[in-house]
C-alpha cells in the first residue's frame, strides 16, 4: 500500500501557501524520516483546484516544487471545499453537498489536477464526503447526487481515455452524515450501479477513525465492500479517542479538554446490548449521554500518541482494518493516507509538527506496512 500524509493539517488556501507548506513541512518531514520519496495526500481548496486545472504554468510550478522536495502525489483530499482552518468549521465542512453542482465541478477539477501530477503507471484517488450532513436531505437531493456520480463516472472514463491516467473517487462515510457507515456507502453505491455509477471509478474511502467511532467490526466492514462488488480505493489512517468509563470524574475532566470550537467531534456510546447511542458533538455528549458504556469520539489522534489514562485511542482498529485491506488482490493500489488534521486543536503541549508527523509515518511503517512475523 502506498503511504502518504494528508496536507489538510496545514492552513493553506492558495498556491503560494501550498508551495510554502511543501517546503516548510513536507520536505523537512521527508528528510526527518529518511525516506527517498515521501507521499503527500494533497488538499486543494476549490478555488485553487479550479486555478490549477486551468493553468499548465501553475501545474508545472507545483511539479517542480514536488520534485525539488522529493515528494510524490497519488491521492487528493477533496472533502473540505474550503475554509478548513476557519475559527469555526463544524457542519460547514459538508457544504456544498453532492446535490449541488459546485461539488461535482470541484471534484472534476481535482481529478484533472491529479491526472497531471500522477507518476506514470500509478492510479490516483480522491476522497470525498458521504453526500451531505444528514439533515436536511431529501429524495430530490438523493436523485441529484446519483446523477452527479453517474456524470462523474463518465468523466473519469473519458479522462483515462485521454490521458492514460486512472483516477478513482473514494466516498468517505462519517458519523452523522447521510452515509454514516461503511455499510451505508456500500448499499448506496451498489444501488447506483444500474444508474451509471461505475464501480471501476467510484469506491470507498475507509477513514479508520470514523470506522472506530461507529463500533463496526473492521474486518467485516472491509469484507462487506467486496461482497457488494465494490472496491476500497483509499484508507485514511486515523485513530479516534476511546474511553472505557466515560462517567467517572477523571474521564469527564479529560474529555472536556477535547471539546473545542473548530471541528465537529461526534460521539458514540456502546450499550451492553449492542445498541449505539449518538451525540453530534462532544459538548452534547457530555451533557446528554448516560455514560454506561464506552465512548468513541471523532477526534483524530496522532497515530503514535499514547494518551494518559483513562483515555485511549483506537489504533487497534486501524491496524485491524489495514491488515484486512492488505489481503485484497488489489491492495497495492490502495492508498494509505495519514489524516491527523487536529494537531492545532490537540489539548496540551506537543512536539513540533515536523517531528510529530514524522513520528506518525514511522509508526505507520512499523505497525501497518512491516511484514508480519513468520
Amino acid at each position: 500500500m502506498q503511504l502518504s500524509y494528508c496536507t489538510n493539517v496545514h492552513p493553506a488556501e492558495d498556491l503560494d501557501g501550498v508551495i510554502r507548506q511543501l517546503r516548510e513541512y513536507a520536505g523537512p518531514i521527508r528528510r526527518r524520516t529518511g525516506l527517498e520519496v515521501l507521499g503527500v495526500g494533497l488538499w486543494l481548496p476549490a478555488v485553487l483546484a479550479s486555478r490549477l486545472a486551468g493553468s499548465d504554468a501553475d501545474l508545472a510550478l507545483l511539479r517542480e516544487v514536488l520534485s525539488e522536495q522529493g515528494l510524490q502525489i497519488h491521492t487528493l483530499n477533496a472533502f473540505p471545499y474550503g475554509g478548513f482552518h476557519n475559527d469555526v468549521v463544524k457542519t460547514d465542512v459538508y457544504l456544498p453537498t453532492w446535490a449541488q453542482r459546485e461539488r461535482l465541478q470541484y471534484t472534476l477539477d481535482c481529478a484533472n489536477v491529479l491526472a497531471a501530477l500522477l507518476p506514470d503507471g500509478v492510479p490516483g484517488s480522491i476522497s470525498t464526503l458521504p453526500l451531505a450532513w444528514r439533515d436536511p436531505w431529501t429524495d430530490d437531493d438523493d436523485e441529484a447526487a446519483t446523477v452527479a456520480f453517474a456524470a462523474l463516472s463518465a468523466a473519469l472514463r473519458t479522462l483515462k481515455e485521454c490521458t492514460g491516467k486512472t483516477v478513482r473517487i473514494a466516498v468517505e462515510p462519517e458519523p452523522g452524515c447521510v452515509l454514516d457507515t461503511v455499510s451505508d456507502v456500500t448499499v448506496w453505491l451498489a444501488a447506483g450501479i444500474p444508474r451509471g455509477i461505475d464501480p471501476d471509478f467510484i469506491g470507498l474511502c475507509i477513514d479508520t477513525c470514523h470506522l472506530a467511532v461507529s463500533f463496526a467490526n473492521p474486518a467485516a466492514a472491509v469484507r462487506g465492500v467486496g461482497a457488494a462488488g465494490l472496491r476500497i480505493v483509499k484508507v485514511q489512517a486515523s485513530a479516534a479517542l476511546h474511553v472505557a468509563g466515560p462517567s467517572g470524574p477523571a474521564a469527564r475532566h479529560a474529555l472536556e479538554a477535547f471539546a473545542e470550537p473548530r471541528y465537529l467531534h461526534q460521539v458514540r456510546e456502546l450499550e451492553s446490548d449492542g445498541t449505539v447511542l449518538t451525540a453530534d458533538d462532544l459538548p452534547q455528549a457530555l451533557g446528554e449521554l448516560p455514560g454506561r458504556g464506552p465512548w468513541r469520539v471523532h477526534f483524530h489522534m496522532p497515530l503514535h500518541l499514547v494518551p494518559a489514562q483513562p483515555l485511549e485511542t483506537t489504533a487497534d482498529v486501524l491496524e485491524a482494518a489495514v491488515a484486512e485491506v492488505s489481503t485484497l488482490p488489489y491492495a497495492r493500489d490502495v492508498h494509505l493516507d495519514i489524516e491527523t488534521y487536529t494537531w492545532s486543536v490537540l489539548p496540551g503541549r506537543h512536539t513540533d509538527l515536523v517531528e510529530g508527523i514524522a513520528g506518525e509515518i514511522a509508526w505507520a511503517e512499523s505497525h501497518l506496512l512491516a511484514p508480519a512475523p513468520s
